[in-house]
């Protein structure tokens, strides 16, 4: 089994800056892609970003002030987000399509952490 641990969300104003993490641990022979996505209230979950080995891709609402990245060796991955604007506001999943064997991979989801940005 695997499981993500999101931290980092919070309340900050119009223009701020918050930093998601998240840490995939448990069976894992590989991590395949490891993203975040958001969903806000009575609206679908939305992809934010996502990290693929050599290549990130972003939602065209963040491009220029959210950046992705990973740690390989900590199979962690974090979201940098800057000049934040209220309609950032959403719970922000955590995703990982992790191999436990060599043949195989599943997604995974974390738990969800909120952000709210106040104008």
């Amino acid at each position: 089994q695997v499981q993500l641990v999101e931290s980092g969300g919070g309340l900050v104003q119009a223009g701020g800056s918050l930093t998601l993490s998240c840490a995939a641990s448990g069976r894992i022979f590989r991590i395949n892609a490891m993203g975040w996505y958001r969903q806000a209230p009575g609206k679908q979950r939305d992809v934010v970003a996502i990290s693929v080995v050599g290549s990130t891709n972003y939602a065209d609402s963040v491009k220029g002030r959210f950046t992705i990245s990973r740690d390989n060796a900590k199979n962690t991955v974090y979201l940098q987000m800057n000049n934040l604007k209220p309609e950032d506001t959403a719970v922000y999943y955590c995703n990982a399509n992790v191999g436990v064997t060599p043949l195989n991979a599943d997604d995974y989801w974390g738990q969800g952490t909120q952000v709210t940005v106040s104008s």
